[in-house]
C-alpha cells in the first residue's frame, strides 16, 4: 500500500518524485523505461540554469537527483490499467505482473493489483505518431526510426531523410546534417511550424535539401530501406539509407480509468492543480492538455501534481 504511485520516467515524474520525497510520502515511481522523450531530445538550451545540454545527459541528471533523495525508479514496468476501487484505493495492474502476489488490501479484495495506492500521478508522456504508409512497419529498425538522437549516428556518411515540419523534425535535420552526406527534409506543408532560429540554421546547411508540399506515400527496400516515394504534383522517388519520422506525438493516456475526461487528441484534461475529474488521480506533463509541451512545463506540472496529492491525502486522514 502506497500513499502515491507516480507512473512515468521523465521530467514530470522526476519533479513529482522529488517533491514526494521531500514531503516524506510513502511512494514509488514506476516506468517502462526512464528518460522518456527527454532522453531522445537533441540539444537542449532552455532548461533553466543550464545553458546547453542534451537529452541523455539531462535524463541522467534527473535520475541522479532522485537518487540523492533515495528514490530509485522501478523500471521495466508497463502499466496496463488503473482502476479506482469502491474503497477509494487505486488498483494498478501491469503487463509484467511484477507484483501479482498482491491480491487484497485491508479494505477488501482488489482486482489482482500489482500496486495499490491512495493517489496516483500519471506522467506517461507521449509516443511517436506513425506515417501509416506501406513499408513503414516492415522497415522499422531497418532504416526507419522515430528517434534521431538514438539512431542518427548509425547513418554517418549515408543519405537520410527527415519527415516532419515542427521543432523535432528541424532538430533531427540539423543533427543529421552533421552526420550524413545528404539530408532531405520532407514537409507536407508549405512552411515549417518550429522556432525560426532552427529553420534558419537548417536552411544554412549546404547538404540539406528541403522539399515542401510533399506527402510520403511508400517506403521501399530489401533487407533495409533503399528508397522513399512521395507525391508532389506527381509521385517521385529518392534513394535513401535512413528515414527519420518526426510528425507529432500521441499521448500515452489509454491506461487511465474510462471515466477520465480527455480531449479530442486523447490528452488527459486537468485543471490548474493537475487534478483530473476523478478525486485522487492526477496527471502531469505531455500526457495532459497543457498548452505547450516543454520540459520545464512538464517539471512544473509534476510539482503541482504532487503538492495537490499531498493536500488530497491530508484530507483523507
Amino acid at each position: 500500500m502506497f500513499d502515491l504511485i507516480v507512473i512515468g520516467g521523465s521530467a514530470a515524474a522526476t519533479s513529482a518524485g522529488i517533491y514526494a520525497a521531500r514531503r516524506g510520502l510513502n511512494f514509488k515511481i514506476i516506468t517502462k523505461d526512464f528518460g522518456g522523450e527527454v532522453a531522445t531530445s537533441g540539444e537542449i538550451g532552455n532548461w533553466p540554469g543550464v545553458i546547453q545540454t542534451d537529452g541523455i545527459t539531462l535524463a541522467n541528471q534527473f535520475k541522479e537527483h532522485l537518487k540523492f533523495y533515495g528514490v530509485i525508479p522501478e523500471e521495466g514496468v508497463e502499466v496496463d490499467e488503473i482502476v479506482k476501487q469502491n474503497d477509494g484505493y487505486f488498483c494498478i495492474k501491469t503487463k509484467t505482473d511484477s507484483r501479482s502476489d498482491l491480491k487484497e488490501s485491508s479494505q477488501g479484495p482488489t482486482l489482482n493489483c500489482d500496486y495499490l495506492a491512495k493517489s496516483v500521478i500519471v506522467a506517461t508522456g507521449v509516443h511517436p505518431r506513425e506515417l501509416n504508409v506501406p513499408g513503414e512497419k516492415e522497415f522499422r529498425n531497418k532504416g526507419v526510426s522515430y528517434c534521431t538522437v538514438c539512431d542518427g549516428p548509425l547513418f554517418s556518411g549515408k543519405i537520410t531523410v527527415v519527415i516532419g515540419g515542427g521543432n523535432s523534425a528541424l532538430e533531427a535535420g540539423l543533427m543529421l546534417a552533421d552526420l550524413s552526406s545528404k539530408v532531405y527534409v520532407i514537409n507536407k506543408n508549405q512552411m515549417f511550424k518550429g522556432d525560426q532560429i532552427l529553420i534558419d540554421n537548417l536552411k544554412a546547411k549546404k547538404n540539406v535539401e528541403i522539399i515542401y508540399g510533399a506527402k510520403t506515400t511508400q517506403i521501399t527496400g530489401e533487407q533495409f530501406v533503399t528508397s522513399l516515394k512521395y507525391e508532389k504534383n506527381n509521385e517521385q522517388e529518392i534513394m535513401v539509407d535512413g528515414i527519420f519520422v518526426h510528425i507529432g506525438m500521441i499521448p500515452n493516456s489509454n491506461i487511465v480509468p474510462d471515466g477520465v475526461n480527455k480531449n479530442n487528441f486523447g490528452e488527459i484534461i486537468v485543471n490548474k492543480n493537475c487534478e483530473t475529474n476523478i478525486p485522487g488521480l492526477y496527471a502531469a506533463g505531455d500526457v495532459t492538455d497543457v498548452s505547450f509541451n516543454q520540459i520545464v512545463i512538464a517539471a512544473g506540472q509534476g510539482c503541482i501534481a504532487t503538492l495537490s496529492a499531498v493536500n488530497y491525502l491530508n484530507r483523507q486522514k
